[in-house]
């Protein structure tokens, strides 16, 4: 009896430090990833914006990205429209309050592959001390190693949240009743992602 107990404690042993094995983290490359949004202005064209300061982690079951947990951070105060006058409203207490919620963050509660290499990625998204369920579309690029033999991979993440949720209140209407911009944000993201090497190998 002893001896079976024994047994099946190694061989859960076992499957427990390989599946931690397979386990594998990567990070985002900044210098070749883009955190973007778009917003309608005056209902006839787009205003492009960017976030400049960000970070993430994806963590994987080896390179299988299904099921990958995501965690992503960016800075508020980053927030970049190629117009000062406007950056800084936006950054003030009418869009972002940046001062006082310096962080935007999103974590995922599953990411399941729809067909190809295409997913669904939802997740909890927390904007102006708000959290509400998101739901983004990512497209996988593809994987590869570069010259110094680390692995890559690149995605496209794109989606639609309504500022309003998020108590980003300020809006003018137009004489036509419209609004100057938009409640809907529009979201799309380049992400590259490195591998990080297990230091312990």
């Amino acid at each position: 009896m002893k001896r079976t107990k024994i047994l099946i404690l190694t061989v859960f042993a076992l499957l427990i430090t390989q599946t931690l094995a397979q386990t594998s983290e990567w990070k985002i490359d900044k210098s070749h990833s883009k955190i973007g949004f778009t917003v309608t202005h005056l209902l006839i064209s787009e205003v492009d914006g960017i976030f400049n300061d960000f970070q993430g982690t994806i963590t994987t079951n080896n390179n299988n990205f299904e099921n990958a947990l995501i965690e992503f951070t960016l800075k508020a105060n980053s927030i970049y429209t190629d117009n000062t006058k406007r950056d800084n409203h936006l950054k003030s207490a009418d869009f972002f309050d940046a001062d006082k919620f310096p962080e935007i963050n999103f974590k995922s509660t599953s990411f399941t592959k729809v067909e190809g290499n295409n997913y669904k990625l939802i997740g909890d998204f927390t904007m102006k001390g708000i959290t509400k369920q998101i739901e983004l579309n990512v497209v996988l690029g593809g994987t590869i190693k570069d010259t110094r033999g680390n692995e890559r991979a690149g995605f496209k993440i794109s989606g639609k949240i309504n500022r309003f949720d998020y108590g980003l209140n300020w809006n003018s209407l137009l004489e036509s009743g419209g609004a100057v911009v938009s409640k809907e944000v529009e979201l799309n993201c380049k992400i590259e992602l490195v591998k990080q090497k297990d230091e312990k190998k």
